[in-house]
Formats: structure tokens, C-alpha cells, sequence
């Protein structure tokens, strides 16, 4: 699957307040592995500034008068990130300003795009509930080296998501992979919808011939001490 690891600066915090996108950036991985393809542009957002976004990532009014607008990249974007799944950090406040300046265009949502969004911070709440899971706080915890980023950047935020992801994802993954890789007798790889709607390979080992046998002969067992009361028996009568 190709995936493309997503982030944007902005005005502010709002999009419904009418604050927009001032930088965005996109790196493509495929396999797993970084193909070294990035999308990246600052935008004038026609407006001022919050001054708290401005402490955040430092990217001034002044700097962006000669920068193209949204409308002006909003093709060449689309068409970099067509067909990916894009893997973005509290996607809901990404993918929200990105369908605000698409609606200022009239054009359909992101979503109608891309295949599909996963949102490692949601991905990071579930492994490490009751813990901080900002992008700082994961690149300590999995030892991603961040000490270049003083300020938010969209491009350099986008590289460092795409390397804790791997780091979040490599024994699970690696598991499958390597399961897969062996072709071990009995194992298989299923697609599984997780409750997040990401589908997700989920393992199923199936049961040789001499564990079907053993199971077998311990129903029979608890059958005959329990006087024809066992329970998987009669259910399985009932079933067949």
C-alpha cells in the first residue's frame, strides 16, 4: 500500500473561524521503506496570523505574500496523494482545514481521493493509554532523534511522523510478514476491520489433524463423565 505521511501549518486553530493552510506537506513511503517523493508548498492564506500559531511554527505573514495560493497547487496536491492512504498525526485537524480550502473551491472532500486516513494519534492513544502522545512525546518513547525540530514545521513533521510510525508498527507488522514469508502450515493472513474502520491483517491458525483428534477425544470424555451432557456436543448436533 502506498502511503503518504501528511501535515499543515495554519493560521489557527479553527477552520470554521476561517483560518487556512499556510504549509503542506506530504512524503511517500511504499513497502514501508521512504521512496525519497515529497510534496511540499507554503501558501498565502490571504490573512493574518494568530500570534499563538505564529509562536508555534515561526512562518510569518510577511513570508508568505509571494507564496502561491491553495487554488494554485490544490491539482498538483490532489495528484500527488491520489490513491494513497495518508497517515496523519490528529488527522480530524488536518483533514478538516484541507476540506475547508477544497470547499472554498468546490471541490469534492479528500477523502473521495485518497484510500482511506489513519490517525496515528488515535493509533498512539490505544498503545499507550493515559500517556502523552504528541509527535515529541513518541519520538522519546520509540527513540526517533527530534532534536532538530525547535518549531513546527509541516515537512520536517511529516518525515519524523513517517519514522514513528515505523517504529509503532514494526512487531506487528514484521510478525505478519515474516509468518507469510515462511508460509508456515497452518497460519494464514486475514483482512479484518478494526472498530477504527482501518482494515487491518489479523493471523488465524487453523487446527492440524492430530489437534482436531485430541479435541475430539476429550469432548468424548467430558461426554461419557458428565452422562451425554457436554455441552459442545449437543451444540454441534444442534448446529449440524
Amino acid at each position: 500500500m502506498r502511503k503518504i505521511f501528511l501535515d499543515t501549518e495554519t493560521t489557527g486553530l479553527e477552520h470554521k473561524l476561517g483560518h487556512r493552510i499556510i504549509e503542506v506537506a506530504g512524503v511517500e513511503m511504499r513497502n514501508r521503506h521512504l521512496t525519497n517523493r515529497h510534496f511540499h508548498s507554503y501558501l498565502n492564506p490571504e490573512r493574518e496570523i494568530d500570534a499563538g500559531a505564529l509562536s508555534v511554527h515561526g512562518i510569518s505573514r510577511e513570508f508568505l505574500l509571494d507564496k502561491p495560493r491553495f487554488a494554485d497547487m490544490a491539482t498538483e496536491f490532489l495528484d500527488f496523494i491520489r490513491g494513497a492512504e495518508l497517515v496523519i498525526h490528529n488527522a480530524p485537524f488536518d483533514i478538516g482545514f484541507l476540506n475547508a480550502e477544497l470547499a472554498l473551491l468546490d471541490m469534492a472532500p479528500v477523502e473521495t481521493v485518497c484510500h482511506g486516513v489513519c490517525d496515528t494519534l488515535r493509533m498512539a492513544k490505544e498503545l499507550h493509554p493515559g500517556k502523552k502522545n504528541n509527535l515529541n512525546a513518541l519520538c522519546e518513547r520509540y527513540g526517533v532523534d527530534h532534536s532538530h525540530r525547535t518549531l513546527h514545521g509541516a515537512l520536517l513533521d511529516a518525515e519524523i511522523l513517517a519514522e514513528v510510525y515505523l517504529a509503532m508498527t514494526r512487531g506487528q507488522e514484521s510478525l505478519i510478514i515474516d509468518l507469510a514469508d515462511e508460509r508456515t502450515p497452518g497460519i494464514e493472513t486475514v483482512a479484518s476491520t478494526h472498530r477504527s474502520g482501518e482494515c487491518r491483517a489479523q493471523l488465524v491458525r487453523r487446527a492440524s489433524p492430530d489437534e482436531i483428534a485430541e479435541h475430539e477425544r476429550i469432548l468424548a470424555a467430558i461426554d461419557q463423565a458428565s452422562k451425554g451432557k457436554c455441552l459442545w456436543l449437543i451444540r454441534s448436533a444442534a448446529d449440524g
